[in-house]
């Protein structure tokens, strides 16, 4: 496995630590890098890169703006000293988010981020319907189907909450993409904004159902859902 690398950041010093802990780690070649975003978009639509280092705040486009405007993007690890970036970088579901200046260390969790995502995409994926695949705050996460009780959508966001964890898994994929992903015989959509596993129904009355903490709505059609349960 090797992964190829581009590097775009305003400040050569910074471009110059990104390029010596990039030749510690044997999974990267540091193919390019570039000092203004604009030359190196034009770099990214021409030629695929594995991993993408880029600078947020930039003069000439910022380097949120840069990766929205890519096609095919690249794993995105987005490298600034502002804090209040981190949302926008969540949004596009960036490998990692660094703060400079960036130690050694740090950029080494992010590297292995990197590197097991890329291990995920390419590895065989027989079993891969026991599972589903996310990306949570900034960390791709493995979850056992037969732990989600239900999925609750939020636009653009869906809330995964698994059996005895407390807190969901939110993360940014609409509820339509979830559900392809999920077995059919196992899931049934009780509304639009809610699929749940079947063998957590414990009851449906007066058009909801009945899990074991949470009462949820049952959409407009509930006849159909009705027929589909009974299926």
């Amino acid at each position: 496995m090797q992964l190829k690398c581009v590097a775009i950041d305003d400040e050569p010093l910074a471009l110059q630590i990104i390029e010596k802990y990039v030749a510690e780690y044997p999974a990267l070649t540091l193919i390019n890098t570039f000092e203004d975003a604009i030359s190196g978009g034009e770099y990214l639509k021409l030629n695929k890169v594995d991993v993408l280092f880029i600078d947020i705040n930039m003069p000439d486009i910022t380097g949120i703006d840069l990766v929205k405007s890519l096609a095919d993007k690249p794993m995105i690890i987005f490298t600034t000293a502002y804090k209040n970036y981190a949302y926008e970088g969540y949004e596009l579901e960036a490998v990692d988010y660094l703060l400079k200046p960036i130690n050694n260390l740090r950029f080494g969790t992010a590297v292995q981020k990197a590197i097991g995502y890329y291990q995920y995409k390419h590895a065989d994926t027989t079993n891969e319907g026991d599972f589903l695949y996310v990306h949570s705050e900034y960390r791709l996460i493995k979850i056992n189907i037969k732990d989600i009780e239900y999925i609750e959508s939020m636009q653009d966001y869906i809330k995964i909450h698994i059996l005895g964890v407390a807190k969901p898994v939110l993360t940014l994929m609409p509820l339509k993409s979830a559900i392809e992903k999920l077995p059919a015989s196992k899931f049934i959509r009780i509304h639009r904004s809610f699929v749940v596993a079947r063998d957590q129904i414990r009851s449906i009355h007066n058009r909801k159902i009945k899990l074991t903490d949470i009462e949820l709505p049952v959409g407009t059609n509930y006849t159909d859902f009705i027929k589909e349960w009974h299926k």
